[in-house]
């Protein structure tokens, strides 16, 4: 069986970095090579990016419902295609399968919901102070969104980040964690399926470090969406602070829970662990 080539997609196109070089995705149950991946680098980086702020213009124009059926259509490929998408989840990053479809499953329920969003786009219209005025307030795209996220919900997380973006006409650069490469390809090859314009959505692939700095720090991001560790975070919004760009972060936490003295404890142990571990 040939190992699976996992390459960057940038400008519509399916390449390999600008290196050359390759990393391995690992099956964390068995240690086989699951698939090799390419090693981006910021050259990869400023090609992704300078591709997204070219497709933004016309992007950002697109009827915002007709966006709404693009994504709309990803669902339905998602949909027919879960089973697969799950099991290379669990091949790739070690989820038991049942928890795999669940991920799965709750992309599919975020693209379905966001896809409505494209129909859902009000503005406000209130009064004014002044006579024979008025005043509205419209929703408008921001431009070129960096979207970088982690290993433990490979297929879900990405569309929280992708699909609101995407909807609202906006331009993405996406950055996976390099333990799962490959469901992050396959959620662009569903979107390109479902006939995403070119440029509009770009993948590098590779880890973290130089490679997330190199998208953070890029003059041509307007915004940065990340979810991982608080460290990781924290060096995120410092960068970022520094330039006035806006960021969305998602960062670990413990949580404290209270159990009342009446609560069914057995119940209650019960929902404590799966919070924590499930």
């Amino acid at each position: 069986m040939v190992t699976p080539h996992l390459q960057n997609y940038i400008d519509g196109r399916w390449t390999d970095s600008a290196s050359g070089e390759s990393f391995e995705d690992l099956d964390p149950a068995t240690g086989q090579i699951v698939a090799t991946a390419t090693k981006s680098t910021k050259a990869d980086v400023d090609r992704a990016v300078d591709a997204a702020r070219r497709a933004f213009e016309s992007w950002r124009l697109y009827p915002a419902p007709k966006r709404g059926e693009i994504l709309y259509k990803a669902g339905e490929l998602m949909l027919q295609r879960k089973d697969q998408l799950a099991r290379e989840m669990t091949s790739e990053m070690g989820k038991v399968l049942a928890e795999s479809r669940g991920d799965v499953q709750e992309g599919i329920d975020m693209t379905y919901y966001t896809a409505g969003e494209g129909r859902r786009q009000f503005g406000d219209v209130v009064p004014a102070e002044l006579p024979n005025k008025w005043a509205m307030s419209m929703r408008a795209p921001l431009g070129v969104v960096a979207a970088i996220t982690p290993w433990n919900f490979p297929f879900a997380i990405p569309t929280w980040k992708l699909m609101p973006a995407l909807v609202l006409g906006n331009a993405v650069v996406f950055k996976p964690a390099s333990y799962t490469p490959m469901l992050a390809v396959r959620l662009v090859e569903l979107l390109e399926e479902a006939g995403l314009p070119k440029g509009v959505l770009n993948l590098v692939l590779g880890p973290g470090g130089a490679l997330g700095d190199a998208l953070v720090t890029h003059p041509g991001v307007d915004l940065v969406s990340f979810t991982g560790s608080s460290d990781v975070g924290a060096h995120i919004s410092e960068i970022a602070g520094k330039q006035l760009k806006r960021v969305s972060a998602e960062l670990g936490g413990k949580n404290a829970i209270v159990v009342m003295e009446d609560a069914d404890l057995d119940l209650a142990i019960e929902g404590i662990v799966w919070s924590a571990f499930g």
